[in-house]
């Protein structure tokens, strides 16, 4: 099965560089992008006046010029990119979550307030992000290019979460040719004497993130033996604080989910929550793909 990338676009400049994005995924996995634009009746939500009406809403002829103009953008821009267009009846977040039942990857723009540490997601990314069945990207902020040359960096635990995404972190270091970059994150070190009971608690997290790095590390060459791959243990006041810093010289910070059950799907831990608002650099959202 030929999963596409996807990508949702309104015409709006979040989407278009999300679009741009999503069309650079696409040609580095030699996948078609589709350009999808979920849209809503305009009395409200798909829903007819008249309730015995059963048809479904009209797609509307600007937004199929919209996403015609970018498909020709895009295709002008990434030769032998394959792009297909569509409008669904829907509301953009769960078009965007049903769109991923199919999808190699969804790309999603930010698009929200500003904030103390730069823009802030908007809900449907943020929606997209928690509850999408497959991979997801985040692209914040707008203002930056895409970078090409800085390493992949990924968060390393030691949980079933981060092995996920180390291996996809890995997946998308070789694929645009960079090193990749394991982060452990620990507690900070104090600049004053401490105690002989916490300097041996120190001595035991700089052990155990050794290991944790060098198991790490033996997964991902494993898999892509000729992998640059680099092993960076960071002090920081939490795991969400360590990656945000060190994602400033990241051309793409890979995250987890470690959520909890919830009646749509799986939700985003704190950490994952954090990283997709306040990052310097793209988020992949690493989900698995859904059972075939």
């Amino acid at each position: 099965m030929n999963r596409p990338v996807v990508v949702g676009v309104d015409g709006s400049p979040s989407s278009l560089v999300a679009a741009e994005h999503a069309a650079r995924a696409a040609q580095l996995r030699s996948r078609p992008l589709h350009l999808v634009h979920g849209f809503l009746h305009p009395l409200g939500y798909g829903v007819p006046l008249n309730p015995y009406d059963l048809g479904v809403p009209a797609p509307s002829e600007d937004a199929q010029k919209m996403l015609e103009r970018t498909a020709t953008e895009l295709a002008d821009r990434w030769p032998g990119l394959v792009v297909e267009v569509r409008q669904v009846a829907g509301g953009p977040g769960i078009t965007m979550i049903e769109e991923s039942r199919r999808a190699d990857l969804v790309v999603v723009g930010s698009r929200g307030l500003g904030g103390f540490a730069g823009l802030l997601l908007g809900s449907v990314g943020s929606q997209v992000a928690a509850h999408a069945h497959c991979p997801v990207l985040v692209v914040r902020p707008d203002e930056q290019p895409i970078p090409v040359d800085a390493p992949v960096l990924v968060g390393v635990d030691g949980s079933e979460s981060s092995r996920l995404a180390a291996g996809y972190a890995a997946d998308e270091a070789a694929l645009r040719d960079v090193p990749v970059v394991l982060v452990h994150v620990g507690p900070p070190t104090e600049g004053r004497t401490v105690p002989e009971e916490i300097e041996e608690s120190q001595a035991a997290y700089q052990a155990d993130a050794v290991r944790l790095l060098a198991d790490a590390s033996a997964a991902v060459r494993a898999e892509h033996p000729d992998l640059v791959v680099r092993e960076h243990p960071v002090r920081a006041a939490g795991a969400a604080q360590g990656l945000i810093e060190a994602s400033g010289t990241a051309s793409l910070l890979v995250v987890g989910t470690r959520g909890r059950a919830g009646f749509t799907g799986m939700l985003l831990g704190s950490v994952s929550q954090a990283a997709i608002q306040h990052a310097h650099c793209p988020v992949l959202v690493a989900h698995p793909y859904p059972v075939s």
